[in-house]
């Protein structure tokens, strides 16, 4: 097994002193051009990487922050993580993506190697309805910054959508084209953006003078499409079925639209569509989606720049002219396509 070079051996290679090797690598102005050539070659030579993790236990600061996100298959998620890498790309850090695949236990296991790892800091999509997994985390005194989650009962800063808005901007779209029956697709009831959708698909509703009884709900397991096709698969088995669907999020949407498909229901003639977040694919579907938009590589961003700001201050969280936290809450958009589009 080949052993690791070391700095010490890039200094005896170089024919230079230890010391002389660290201001190669981390002051080169103040090391003589043909002296910082000589180690430099021998660096190459050899194949030198400095220790990321000695430097960071030297420096008491890591240049890694996590992110831990619902489920990596989505492309929202995706999108946020683009959002996160780059703004901390932009301040010379890296980021360590993680998915809990919507599960407590997993996301409890990611935030214990986050602390084990001594990252920055970390950006959170719980999964964890109760709270303890972040309580559990507190402990450490790592910063966190919660994404698409508002801190509510937290002191910590987030970066969410204002997701009743988000329902309120659906169903009323749907009531607006004549709809009077519709199936919200739910997701797992302990997540808050799928009860906040919930509210305000029913403060739409309210406004139009329907009742709840109006918004049929089928909840699922999992926000994906396989869940969306099951839930499909049990509107078609519904006497008296809605006219619209209402999807707590596009994945869901998709596999209500292929159930829709494999039975012969004419979307959106026969039943009206709508998704939430609006990825890449909503727009490339055989029947175009209409989903409300979520800017989620700006929310990534922000969450990002929100961390960077109150690990940066050497004021700290809440001390004299230190980080203030803040709670960001961002506007959806509806976005019309062809899937809800017909009149009723």
């Amino acid at each position: 097994m080949a052993q690791s070079v070391g700095i010490k051996d890039v200094a005896r290679a170089a024919g230079v002193s230890v010391g002389t090797v660290s201001n190669v690598i981390n002051r080169p102005d103040t090391v003589a051009s043909e002296t910082r050539a000589r180690v430099l070659s021998a660096i190459d030579r050899l194949g030198y990487v400095r220790s990321e993790s000695a430097r960071q236990l030297r420096a008491g600061r890591s240049r890694i922050m996590g992110l831990l996100v619902l489920d990596m298959g989505n492309p929202f998620f995706v999108d946020v993580a683009r959002g996160a890498e780059r703004a901390a790309r932009d301040a010379g850090l890296g980021v360590m993506v993680c998915n809990s695949a919507q599960n407590a236990g997993e996301e409890a296991e990611y935030l214990s190697l986050f602390a084990e790892q001594r990252v920055r800091g970390v950006l959170l999509t719980p999964a964890d309805a109760t709270g303890r997994n972040i309580e559990s985390f507190r402990r450490h005194g790592i910063p966190f910054v919660l994404v698409d989650r508002v801190a509510e009962g937290t002191t910590e800063c987030s970066v969410s959508v204002d997701d009743v808005a988000g329902g309120a901007l659906a169903v009323r779209h749907l009531v607006d084209a004549g709809h009077r029956s519709i199936a919200y697709v739910s997701g797992p009831p302990g997540l808050n953006q799928v009860r906040d959708r919930r509210t305000g698909a029913l403060t739409a509703l309210a406004e139009a003078g329907l009742g709840p009884q109006a918004l049929r709900e089928l909840p699922t397991e999992r926000l994906d499409v396989a869940a969306g096709r099951d839930a499909g698969a049990r509107l078609l088995g519904l006497a008296d079925r809605p006219t619209a669907v209402f999807c707590a999020n596009d994945l869901l949407a998709l596999g209500v639209l292929q159930a829709m498909y494999a039975a012969g229901v004419v979307v959106p003639d026969d039943l009206a569509i709508v998704g939430y977040d609006d990825i890449e694919f909503a727009a490339a579907a055989a029947v175009p989606l209409t989903s409300v938009r979520q800017p989620a590589v700006t929310m990534g961003a922000l969450a990002a720049e929100l961390l960077l700001e109150e690990t940066e201050e050497p004021g700290g969280p809440g001390g004299p002219g230190g980080h203030e936290h803040r709670r960001v809450v961002l506007q959806p958009e509806l976005v019309v396509r062809r899937s809800s589009l017909a009149g009723r």
